[in-house]
């Protein structure tokens, strides 16, 4: 059993939804089902999934908008989006939206269960237990996992927040892309550098004066990122 870890499973095609729910009941996990996107955000903020598979064209709100409005809601429960699109832009957006993973359709059951399992096991990564970490306007909170910004709290996505706690800890140092994509996310993890690239965009609008002229999390061009307290 997988520590009865619920899964959303939200898809209107009625054959996938019903084929995603069979093998991971089969898997181990806890399955809840919506076909629409109201649905689905009703019952992302109400039950509280461990994890979300989130289709992106759906009936009433698309992925993309469900994704968003849980992200505003304050909920970090992982999210990996389900898509026949293979476009680049397509998988940024969804990133921008607070996803943590991306599977084009078709797609193998292996794969996509490969997938949640990775999920699931970066959300476990230990975090220290205390401590904070303050840097120009901002202050995150290690215990709490609460980051604050001239003392108003910003809402980060589980990955956002694991991605700067790692940046902080790590301060000072020239850190390529690869490397922080294995230390972060681990060695399954499935996204592109293109994917990390979207993630510290989205960090450097929270936490900078100026995101276009960032003051803490610095390119290292041809390496990767710097973080500067």
């Amino acid at each position: 059993m997988n520590d009865s870890k619920r899964i959303l499973v939200v898809e209107d095609e009625q054959a996938i939804k019903l084929g995603l729910e069979e093998n991971l009941k089969f898997a181990g996990y806890e399955v809840l089902t919506a076909s629409d996107g109201p649905d689905a955000l009703q019952q992302g903020m109400q039950a509280k999934p461990d994890l979300i598979l989130l289709d992106i064209m759906l009936p009433g709100m698309s992925g993309y908008d469900v994704c968003r409005k849980l992200r505003d809601s304050g909920a970090q429960m992982p999210i990996i989006m389900l898509t026949a699109r293979q476009d680049e832009f397509d998988k940024l957006h969804g990133f921008e939206m607070g996803a943590d993973d991306y599977v084009t359709k078709p797609f193998s059951v292996k794969e996509l269960l490969a997938r949640v399992h990775a999920v699931l096991q970066r959300g476990r990564a230990r975090e220290d237990a205390a401590g904070e970490f303050v840097f120009g306007e901002c202050k995150l909170d290690m215990a709490s996992r609460i980051l604050t910004r001239g003392g108003r709290e910003i809402i980060l996505t589980r990955t956002e927040f694991e991605l700067l706690a790692y940046f902080c800890r790590n301060a000072g140092k020239a850190l390529s892309r690869e490397v922080v994509m294995n230390d972060v996310w681990g060695t399954e993890y499935y996204g592109t550098q293109r994917s990390l690239d979207s993630f510290v965009s989205n960090l450097r609008a929270k936490i900078e004066q100026d995101a276009h002229n960032p003051r803490h999390i610095l390119t290292v061009h041809g390496v990767g990122y710097k973080f500067a307290l």
